[in-house]
């Protein structure tokens, strides 16, 4: 079983169900870069306090800041596998991930990328009933994340790291299909 995961995927494609059951399943930790954030908040640590002000702003946490998050997280795991979430979105942060990883020793083994039609992304999002979640916001979400993730797809598809699974259907049936790339 790999140790080291990435997962990626457009809003509604249900990486967050699937790396909670993958971890849980298989003692990965799970890095959910918005999850990270708020526990350093909740924490107090110095990375926290520099997170909170950044959000009380109503500014974007920086790729450095993430990357440092990040780099503390990785560093507690003493050898224990990880499957992160949410990060990297883009092509500059995985070339800013890279090093850090290496440094650690901790190179990502296989990047999985949830794939699902725009159609149903949209009805699945717009099941969750959220108050930000109409069609227009969701159809912005997608495109935003087509302009951005593309590149980042062919990055990891380059290095030969990447493994496309297609997130339609049952989410056991959609945990099998993970389990048998990662396996």
């Amino acid at each position: 079983m790999k140790q080291r995961l990435l997962f990626v995927g457009p809003p509604g494609a249900g990486k967050g169900t699937q790396a909670a059951r993958l971890c849980e399943k298989h003692g990965l930790r799970h890095l959910s870069t918005g999850d990270l954030l708020r526990a350093e908040v909740a924490a107090g640590s110095e990375l926290g306090k520099e997170a909170e002000a950044v959000m009380n702003r109503g500014e974007l946490v920086t790729d450095s800041l993430v990357l440092a998050i990040v780099k503390a997280q990785l560093s507690a795991l003493n050898g224990q596998g990880w499957l992160m979430d949410g990060f990297p979105r883009n092509v500059a942060q995985a070339e800013a991930l890279a090093p850090l990883l290496q440094e650690l020793d901790q190179a990502i083994e296989s990047v999985v990328l949830l794939e699902l039609d725009d159609a149903v992304l949209i009805e699945r999002l717009l099941g969750r009933g959220r108050a930000d979640d109409n069609e227009e916001v969701i159809r912005n979400r997608l495109e935003v994340y087509k302009q951005q993730t593309a590149p980042l797809i062919d990055h990891y598809s380059s290095q030969n790291l990447l493994a496309r699974v297609q997130a339609n259907g049952s989410v056991d049936a959609i945990a099998e299909r993970i389990e048998s790339i990662v396996a």
